[in-house]
């Protein structure tokens, strides 16, 4: 069984979308539509699918559609293609706003519409390589750098980039946000263009995230820090590490590489350096391969509107933070 689904928005990511859909077994790629229809149709001939005068007449034709549309538009498209029963991939974030979301959030459970917010990190092979590992941080460091673009700059890199990394940490932390300090500047667009925020978490967690998209060099990096175990992640090349203190007698893996001894109370624990093994996954057709299965299989997404609800919520506060202090100074 394959599910019928359209692309709405093909722009840079929903050609993507278009391209990786053709590529899906599991799906039937109707067709796309973008409000510049000469952009549609060349999308639409470049991978030999039909091209869609309106919404209306796209969604007579799917069960599901992938919305790479800009963000402000996000509400819009999949508030009409929830009251026709829909199923959605929508692309990070979420929606423009917080009410936004939780109105879609609340019209999608009525209709049994299935939501999955497109935050691909979580697909990354670097992550998905530390699944068989318990991770509970107590300290996350991270930063996310890009070269300017101007693609991305209507809205501030806190919704940008930095939501990527605030998705990732909430999902690994799992804990409420008790507190934020942010503070951020615009420097070469009219929003904030470089941003850091402290996120203290209900269980004693503390995140220092870091966004920019005026670096000279790109960086992707995450750290996290726990109880003997230190864990980073390159999102940029794929790869992660993992430092971690394991009792003398305890079997690990062939590929772990012994770094030394130390005392612990009555007990020795070996210095433990691994490098978890990277699949070969591309994380863009990963994602989208799982929003169709959860359709086809009638199961909650890997990422659900929740937490893309979630996400842009703390991606909001952070925002006001910085505000507030503007407003200060």
């Amino acid at each position: 069984m394959k599910l019928p689904i359209g692309v709405v928005g093909v722009g840079h990511l929903g050609s993507l979308h278009t391209k990786m859909f053709s590529n899906i077994a599991s799906a039937e790629l109707v067709g796309v539509y973008d409000s510049d229809i000469r952009r549609a149709e060349k999308v639409a001939a470049d991978y030999r699918t039909k091209a869609f005068p309106s919404l209306e007449v796209l969604f007579e034709n799917v069960k599901a559609v992938s919305i790479a549309a800009t963000t402000i538009a996000h509400y819009e498209v999949a508030k009409r293609a929830i009251d026709r029963g829909i199923h959605l991939f929508i692309e990070k974030p979420i929606t423009h706003t917080t009410r936004q979301a939780e109105l879609l959030i609340d019209a999608a459970g009525k209709k049994n519409v299935l939501i999955q917010v497109g935050h691909i990190e979580r697909f990354n092979p670097a992550l998905l390589a530390l699944e068989t590992y318990e991770i509970k941080p107590m300290f996350i460091e991270s930063h996310r750098l890009a070269q300017f673009n101007p693609r991305g700059t209507d809205v501030a890199v806190v919704l940008d980039l930095m939501i990527h990394d605030i998705d990732i940490i909430l999902s690994l932390v799992q804990s409420p946000v008790k507190s934020i300090e942010a503070n951020g500047i615009a420097v070469i667009s009219d929003n904030i263009d470089i941003a850091n925020a402290r996120l203290q978490f209900e269980n004693g967690c503390v995140a220092n995230v870091t966004a920019s998209r005026i670096s000279q060099k790109k960086m992707r990096k995450m750290r996290l820090f726990q109880r003997n175990a230190y864990i980073s992640i390159d999102f940029s090349d794929g790869s992660a590490e993992v430092f971690r203190l394991v009792d003398a007698d305890e079997k690990v893996e062939n590929l772990a590489m012994m770094l030394g001894q130390i005392s612990a109370g009555t007990k020795n624990k070996n210095i433990v350096f691994e490098r978890p093994v990277i699949k070969e996954v591309n994380s863009l057709k990963y994602e989208l391969e799982l929003f169709v299965e959860a359709v086809l299989k009638n199961k909650q997404p890997v990422v659900t509107g929740a937490e893309g609800l979630q996400a842009l919520r703390v991606a909001h506060d952070i925002i006001e933070k910085i505000n507030q202090q503007k407003i200060s100074i």
